[in-house]
């Protein structure tokens, strides 16, 4: 042990020293490695990034600290506000941080340390446990803002109803040495669910920015132990973290690592070793420290900061803490760890350990500690007294994402003109169906490009012309776009074909749209990765950043999007309700019954439609605001569109509304190539807009109306059929058919003008989906109800059914079925009784 070694170059504990003794050696091993840190990085397959983290933890003196960074790094403040919240409310929920109270200058460290190498935004995403303590600690969120929310009394002053104050975010900006900004996101109990979308809002953040390498945006990430292993999503969103089109370079996850889910025990809750193993597979060093020990957690955030900023990659800081309390403080956690925690009762807390130390060492005084603890008590208490004279809550004070000026000076009633000129129809169609000369297309794109150039001849759009003219009339307007999904550039169906490969050059795209003209906003269509959960929230965050932009997410089929159901739940249709917040995102979900069996079938319509937060009893008045004043109280739209004029005008609509709310949009399929579902170019420029109802076209719009036996409400493509079926069967002056284009919410004045003009008429619904899907549990009370209101002398009528019978799956796999199913509705549909 006393014999002297010279030191190889595969190891950097010897410093300035080139040999030492054996004993000497194994010492600083094992002070390095086997101490307080567990630096897990061998397992990255790059040999420069684990030469730089061995040389983190390797280096003689890297891990010593000031005397004044320990004496802040005692401070009291956090300690001294859990303890004032537990005095003041100790039987309500806080979900503190007591045996992780480390995470607070961990976290503090991670932010100090990348504002001092350039970055100068921070969206946090986070669980429920610490919340509070991160709000009040490191987004400096007035205290007395804070504790309003303890108080039941207090009525929220504007919209919303708010969620609990363990769920709520915030936007606050610094001003100090350094200049930031700080949002921490508002999220739902659904653990992990805020990761992509705190991902998306970073990424967007940098795109309007011009941040290409995340220098100056970060995102950092909070987790349970429980949940980061458990939790799918997980997974899902370490996958985006080196993709072009989703990377926020790096992110810095720090796992509350409490050895304990609620009251599940980590012997039944993972089969790895570690519960963040599950970050290996992107290569993310993983740096496990022990949370009774604050310097060495301040040097893993110092490295874990450094390291993002040095290789643009993610890092896991593995926080091994405990929980003091159960799961909440009034929970008993005894019931199911009663050998842990009777060790937890008899352990002191960090502070007091770290404290100890402190002067022991002579770094600090008790006395000057109980100074300090005093004067933080005094700013709570004096925030206590002045949230007594506070006379009601303001939900928008916790919003997240605020969009400076986007509501100022805007009519919220006024309607916005979606039609544009012929001539910049006609450029965005030639750019559209042109490459550039020498650019080798594959045969058959000729061909698409050739059908492109002969619609824009003739002044047609099929459907993936109407969105090529939505899209780039918006991007020469100066609105970014961006379509993410699986499968987008090309569309599954074959038909978009926005991205055009060479076929003799690797890597060697054209995207027309980028090239309609100089000065144009940016077009992002980019494949996303086979995950429906993290892509969905992901451009969910994006669209909350900046509300000039169409950002749309793209299902395979629209049956893929119940895999999101926690987004579509949690965040897309309650959100604005909750926080206050308002997305503009566009769901676009392929939607129809065309014989590929019960997965491929049904986007699920009735889901939507049941989230919609109308009252089927409650007929608004039919004014001259009507229209707008719906749009702008219905918590998201939901629609079902059959031509291109209105894809068209609906998307363009979304965009130029005075306010945002999320389009669930069903998408065609076969009407994507039907030459029916063609709309000229004049039902997109002049005087025209988008139509919520169509009204019957055909020859009972020219007939006399009295004469009509039979009123056919319908949505999506099933208009077509029934077309097709009543000039089949000779009824074309007989039966009206009308289109449902926007289904929620529901357009009561057009169809009582259908009502109306049809007054002898028998009223039937007509949908594809089976009886207890689709459209018709919504669209029959509201008919029934408009009809008892409206029509009077009409109380005999009600609208009918006429569909699938109701199923447990939601299309027959069986063809013959499936077109004995088609035959039986539209045999109902034009019968005329």
């Amino acid at each position: 042990m006393e014999k002297r070694f010279r030191l190889p170059q595969t190891t950097l504990i010897g410093g300035e020293e080139v040999e030492l003794q054996l004993k000497e050696i194994i010492n600083r091993l094992e002070n390095v490695y086997c101490k307080y840190i567990g630096a897990e990085f061998m397992f990255i397959n790059n040999h420069e990034q684990c030469e730089w983290l061995r040389e983190k933890f390797e280096t003689p003196g890297v891990m010593s600290i000031t005397p004044d960074e320990k004496r802040l790094l005692a401070g009291p403040a956090d300690p001294v506000y859990q303890e004032f919240l537990a005095r003041k409310w100790s039987a309500e929920k806080r979900f503190g941080l007591e045996g992780a109270e480390v995470m607070i200058p961990a976290m503090k460290t991670v932010i100090d340390v990348s504002s001092d190498l350039g970055v100068e935004s921070f969206n946090i995403g986070m669980p429920h446990r610490g919340r509070l303590n991160v709000l009040a600690n490191v987004a400096r969120k007035p205290l007395e803002n804070l504790f309003c929310q303890f108080d039941s009394k207090l009525k929220a002053m504007d919209e919303g109803s708010g969620d609990v104050k363990y769920h709520l975010g915030m936007c606050h900006e610094r001003i100090n040495r350094l200049n930031n900004k700080k949002n921490v996101l508002a999220n739902p109990s659904h653990l992990e669910a805020v990761d992509p979308v705190c991902q998306g809002k970073t990424y967007s953040e940098q795109f309007y920015r011009g941040d290409k390498d995340g220098k100056k945006v970060m995102s950092i990430l909070l987790h349970g132990d429980a949940a980061f292993c458990g939790q799918g999503v997980v997974l899902e969103t370490f996958h985006l973290s080196d993709l072009p089109n989703y990377s926020t370079h790096g992110t810095v996850h720090i796992v509350v690592n409490n050895q304990v889910g609620f009251t599940t025990d980590p012997r039944v809750a993972r089969s790895s070793p570690y519960c963040t193993d599950v970050a290996r597979v992107v290569n993310a060093p993983i740096l496990h420290v022990n949370a009774d020990h604050p310097e060495e957690v301040i040097h893993v955030a110092r490295v874990a900061a450094e390291w993002r900023a040095k290789f643009g990659k993610d890092v896991v800081i593995d926080l091994v803490c405990y929980r003091r309390n159960g799961h909440n403080e009034m929970d008993e956690p005894m019931f199911t760890q009663p050998l842990m925690y009777k060790k937890i009762k008899e352990h002191k807390n960090v502070l007091q350990l770290y404290l100890e130390k402190l002067i022991s060492e002579g770094t600090v005084t008790q006395a000057e500690y109980d100074e300090e603890s005093q004067r933080y008590d005094k700013v709570c208490e004096d925030a206590f007294t002045n949230a007594k004279s506070v006379k009601g809550v303001r939900n928008r004070d916790w919003l997240d994402s605020p969009w400076d000026g986007f509501f100022e000076g805007r009519d919220a009633m006024k309607a916005p003109a979606t039609s544009v000129t012929l001539d910049r129809l006609n450029k965005i169609g030639q750019v559209f169906s042109t490459v550039p000369q020498g650019f080798k297309l594959h045969p058959g794109l000729k061909r698409t490009l050739r059908g492109r150039a002969e619609l824009l001849e003739h002044e047609q759009a099929d459907w993936a012309m109407g969105e090529a003219f939505a899209f780039g009339s918006l991007l020469t307007e100066g609105y970014h776009v961006r379509l993410s999904g699986q499968d987008v550039e090309r569309g599954t169906f074959s038909h978009r074909h926005h991205v055009l490969h060479d076929q003799e050059k690797d890597l060697a795209t054209y995207v027309p749209l980028n090239n309609i003209e100089q000065g144009q906003a940016t077009y992002t269509v980019c494949n996303s990765s086979l995950s429906e959960y993290a892509v969905m929230g992901f451009e969910l965050g994006y669209s909350l950043n900046d509300p000039n932009a169409l950002i749309m997410w793209e299902a395979q089929f629209g049956d893929f999007n119940n895999t999101a159901q926690c987004i579509i739940d949690q965040f897309v249709s309650s959100g604005q309700q909750k926080w206050v917040r308002q997305s503009g995102l566009v769901l676009l979900l392929p939607h129809g019954y065309e014989g590929m069996g019960p997965e491929h079938s049904s986007a699920r319509l009735e889901r939507f439609l049941q989230m919609s937060n109308d009252d089927p009893d409650h007929i608004p008045v039919l004014d001259e605001d009507f229209m707008m004043q719906q749009l702008h109280d219905i918590n998201w739209f939901v629609c079902n569109v059959t031509t291109p004029a209105n894809y068209f005008h609906l998307m363009r609509r979304q965009v130029l509304l005075p306010f945002r709310k999320p389009l669930v949009l069903m998408t065609p399929k076969s009407l994507l190539r039907l030459p029916e579902a063609r709309s000229s170019f004049a039902e997109m420029t002049g005087d025209s807009s988008f139509q919520r109802l169509i009204p019957d076209q055909g020859p009972p719009a020219k007939a006399d109306p009295k004469e009509v036996v039979k009123l056919l409400l319908c949505t999506g493509k099933v208009y077509y059929e029934l077309v097709k079926e009543r000039e089949r069967t000779g009824q074309d002056d007989t039966i009206a058919i009308c289109r449902v284009e926007q289904i929620s919410p529901f357009p009561y004045d057009l169809v009582l003008k259908e009502l109306n003009k049809y007054p002898f008429a028998r009223v039937q619904w007509v949908q594809e989906e089976h009886k207890n899907m689709g459209s018709w549990f919504y669209v029959q009370p509201r008919v029934n109800n408009l009809i008892r209101s409206h029509c009077p002398d009409r109380t005999h009528r009600h609208v009918s059914y006429a569909g699938r019978p109701p199923s447990a799956s939601a299309a027959a796999g069986n063809k013959q079925l499936h077109l004995m199913e088609i035959a039986q509705f539209l045999k109902d549909a034009m019968s005329p009784v």
